[in-house]
């Protein structure tokens, strides 16, 4: 896991008293799908929003392409889906896709558009008005604005929410798809299966990452048969640690 895309170092945030992240050293290499698990609260969203330099941490320090964040000249080469939906309700589906193809810059623009519509299966509703549009047809759309060109890194916060399970099934293989030709992917999800998908799962207690190598490798180290129960088992673990202490 070196020659990292994605570094962060003794990363700490707090928000008032809080203190959400505790020295979080977290490695992200280029080609691989990784998947940041860990319960509501974690830190999950705080620690994409470093990364993207939408937040800045009390301590420590990220990098993207070994360049400092925040650095916007950088932003162009991340597709970004947030937890809530960034939309224009009053367009149609296809007037925000073509609205964040132009705020991108893309060349031959119909052709991803036409792409990633086909992905999250939205072609056959993109000259409806999103206003009209189902919370899980938004997400959808969220999903194919980030999916938008030739991105180096996809930043995807829970980008399945009410997603069925067969299409939900064909984001993945178009996730894996793009992994394979190199694409850097960070993914956080509170679907279990999706995190046995995963190249790498990072997981988040505690505002710590405490584990954080392959799903095979997870299950062997905390003698468990998948993720979800590594995620139970680790959580369990954790917190009698924290009652000693």
């Amino acid at each position: 896991m070196f020659n990292s895309v994605i570094s962060m170092q003794g990363i700490v945030k707090k928000f008032g008293r809080q203190t959400v992240l505790k020295q979080v050293d977290f490695q992200i290499p280029g080609g691989r799908i990784i998947g940041l698990i860990g319960p509501s609260g974690a830190g999950k969203s705080t620690i994409i929003k470093i990364i993207l330099g939408m937040e800045v941490p009390d301590r420590g320090s990220t990098t993207v392409f070994n360049q400092k964040m925040p650095n916007r000249k950088l932003l162009g080469k991340i597709g970004y889906m947030a937890q809530s939906d960034a939309l224009y309700e009053q367009l149609t589906g296809q007037e925000n896709l073509q609205f964040y193809a132009d705020m991108k810059a893309l060349k031959n623009s119909k052709k991803f558009i036409e792409h990633v519509a086909s992905v999250v299966e939205l072609t056959k509703d993109l000259n409806k008005r999103v206003s009209g549009y189902s919370g899980g047809m938004k997400r959808r759309l969220s999903l194919a604005i980030a999916m938008l060109g030739n991105n180096d890194i996809l930043i995807l916060d829970e980008p399945t929410v009410g997603v069925d399970p067969a299409l939900r099934r064909k984001i993945w293989w178009e996730l894996q798809n793009l992994r394979n030709q190199g694409k850097t992917i960070l993914v956080t999800t509170h679907v279990m299966d999706e995190a046995q998908l995963c190249d790498d799962v990072a997981l988040l207690l505690d505002g710590r990452i405490i584990a954080y190598n392959d799903p095979l490798s997870l299950e062997q180290i905390y003698q468990v048969n998948s993720i979800e129960e590594v995620f139970l088992k680790a959580e369990g673990l954790n917190n009698a640690n924290n009652s000693y202490r």
